[in-house]
């Protein structure tokens, strides 16, 4: 081995991870990286992003066995319910691989961590005109971007989207695009009304009684905005259930007008696609046209703090609490 090659080898193994350890509980440790191989790269983290709704649950303890298997991200070490590391929407520049991409801005699904190596296969350009901060809403850009297929929404639809987090604001984006497209968005926060103003959709403090929608997507995590999100369905309706629930059991009314309407409730899960795009799409072209969509620059508003890595154990517990304020939160690597 050479004086550079084990140098090399020497900077590449230093690195720092965020781990969640116990219920409500998060560490950071160092982590030893592997050798980087042919189809690898090194990468240093600029920015990561929390997954609200999904690492509130990873923080609380995910205990179905069930979790191991589905709730599994890509690059996640450890099992749930603890201790894991986990984590899904990083952004960084490259620091060795191929030639073509040293010093480019890449989009990995890896956990919080200041240095990495993934397989080139995990990662993503991102594309001139999108910045590396907002760059870590792409993974919440495919969720909405399946969901909008999941849904079969097209222009001129009525549609409604009851839950103004991250996700359904992305969706409340993407419908507004459409042309025709009536986008209402039902939600208690009153602050979420001028940035739906400026996607073209509206903003509605509850639902209004049942309405006629053709298409409606549910993203609160709750059984009460189920119940409204099937009152604003029409005849035929669609619903689009896009939350995840972790382990709690949700009770909802299907009596009345729900088989009176023959209302149609799908489930929507980004780690799979609609059929009729399988034979077409893969994860690299779906997530590669999510960063494409990210060159809107009204999409920074959505991103409502930011916490360096060395505070980010300190700060989960009130960013991930039930009701938090703001929207995203990006984690920052200096």
């Amino acid at each position: 081995m050479t004086e550079a090659h084990a140098a090399e080898c020497r900077n590449i193994g230093e690195a720092r991870a965020l781990w969640y350890e116990a219920p409500h509980a998060a560490a950071i440790r160092a982590a030893l990286l592997p050798e980087r191989g042919a189809d690898d790269i090194l990468v240093r983290t600029r920015f990561t992003a929390l997954s609200r709704g999904t690492e509130r649950l990873v923080f609380t303890g995910l205990c179905d066995p069930a979790h191991r298997i589905t709730m599994r991200a890509p690059l996640q070490e450890g099992d749930f319910p603890f201790p894991v590391k986990y984590g899904y929407c990083a952004v960084g520049q490259v620091e060795a691989g191929p030639a073509d991409l040293m010093g480019r801005t890449v989009f990995v699904l890896h956990p919080h961590q200041d240095r990495f190596v993934a397989p080139l296969s995990l990662a993503s350009l991102v594309p001139d005109g999108v910045p590396a901060r907002r760059a870590t809403l792409a993974a919440n850009m495919e969720t909405a971007l399946n969901a909008v297929w999941d849904s079969g929404a097209s222009a001129g639809d009525r549609m409604v989207v009851v839950g103004a987090g991250l996700v359904g604001l992305l969706i409340a984006f993407l419908c507004a695009r459409m042309p025709g497209a009536q986008v209402s968005v039902i939600d208690p926060e009153p602050a979420r009304a001028p940035l739906l103003d400026a996607f073209g959709a509206r903003w509605m403090p509850e639902a209004e009684g049942p309405s006629e929608a053709d298409v409606v997507f549910h993203t609160s995590a709750s059984a009460d905005g189920l119940q409204a999100a099937l009152g604003c369905c029409g005849p035929e309706a669609r619903l689009v259930e896009v939350s995840w629930y972790g382990d709690r059991p949700v009770s909802v009314k299907l009596g009345g007008a729900f088989h009176a309407r023959r209302i149609q409730i799908v489930s929507s899960q980004v780690g799979t696609f609609a059929p009729a795009r399988l034979p077409r799409w893969t994860h690299a072209r779906r997530r590669a046209m999510a960063l494409a969509l990210l060159k809107d620059d009204r999409l920074d508003a959505l991103i409502t703090e930011e916490v360096a890595f060395g505070d980010l154990p300190a700060a989960l517990g009130r960013l991930l609490a039930p009701g938090a304020p703001g929207i995203a939160t990006v984690v920052r690597y200096d």
